[in-house]
């Protein structure tokens, strides 16, 4: 064992954009965390925020959406949809048809949501190689801590 000291990965802290200073809206002190921490369980799945992304442009049958959801079971893409529902995110029409048609739209507040979640994709996709880079860093010296 050395005494060498442990050195630790991490990236500089960032300043806050101007306006957007302090955490209130994230902190316990604020009266409406826990409303904020539930509507955000809500939304930040990866499925809600993906299946909102993909009806921001329309409305879609539940096959159509399905298929436009990378890797979505039938059973996760019915709960989420239900989910979104019930948060006044999401509405479902049954049409009167042989055979029957539904179709999947996102409301005005879904419609509004889908804005920074498709903000979030692209930044997810732009930063795409920086967070692989940084895993690899993070993973290389955890397992050269490792040997030592």
């Amino acid at each position: 064992m050395t005494n060498d000291p442990i050195r630790v990965l991490s990236t500089p802290a960032i300043a806050a954009p101007e306006g957007h200073e302090g955490s209130e809206a994230c902190s316990v002190d604020n009266p409406a965390s826990r409303v904020i921490r539930e509507t955000l369980a809500r939304v930040g799945d990866k499925w809600s925020m993906l299946v909102i992304g993909v009806l921001h442009d329309g409305p879609l049958r539940f096959t159509e959406l399905q298929r436009k959801v990378d890797g979505i079971s039938h059973r996760m893409l019915t709960q989420t949809v239900r989910s979104l529902e019930r948060d006044g995110l999401v509405t479902r029409t049954s049409y009167p048809e042989i055979p029957p048609r539904v179709e999947y739209a996102a409301t005005a507040l879904g419609r509004s949501l889908s804005v920074p979640v498709i903000e979030l994709a692209r930044w997810a996709a732009a930063h795409h190689d920086d967070i692989l880079d940084a895993r690899e860093a993070f993973d290389d010296q955890r397992e050269a801590s490792a040997v030592r």
